[in-house]
């Protein structure tokens, strides 16, 4: 069983550069056909600084740090029993090529099912630009098989 007396546990903030090309990618691959992802003219004609991050991409700036699974090491988890349960995305303004975004996590909830054959864990995440601005929250559940 996973040790619940990390909820509430902290892990240190890191900073990702957002890049242009990246959102292009990123749009690309995901299937993004507005073209407010792709030309830097059409999103600043519809009113961002510059391209604008697709809904979906804050998640893959939480895999920019150093050891992004490293949290599953603190927990003692396996990652060959690990599999992914949700992610929620709430967006407060828009992030864009340009911005520099700091994330912070913590363990929000440990929890289990079925008589702990699986476990929960609830990861939450704050997203603030370089003007110090709360532009998103992000939610990761994680289920560990037993």
């Amino acid at each position: 069983m996973i040790d619940k007396s990390y909820i509430g546990h902290s892990f240190e903030p890191f900073t990702v550069d957002i890049e242009k090309g990246r959102l292009k990618f990123f749009s690309r691959a995901t299937g993004q056909d507005d073209p407010i992802y792709l030309d830097e003219g059409a999103a600043k004609a519809a009113g961002y600084s510059s391209l604008p991050a697709a809904p979906t991409f804050l998640f893959s700036v939480d895999l920019e740090q150093d050891n992004p699974m490293g949290f599953l090491e603190l927990l003692g988890v396996d990652i060959a029993r690990l599999l992914h349960g949700e992610q929620e995305f709430e967006y407060h303004q828009p992030i864009c090529a340009g911005d520099s975004i700091t994330l912070q996590s913590r363990i929000a909830d440990i929890y289990d099912k079925k008589e702990g054959a699986m476990e929960f864990i609830v990861q939450t995440f704050k997203a603030i630009n370089q003007r110090g601005e709360h532009v998103a929250d992000m939610t990761r559940t994680l289920v560990v098989r037993n």
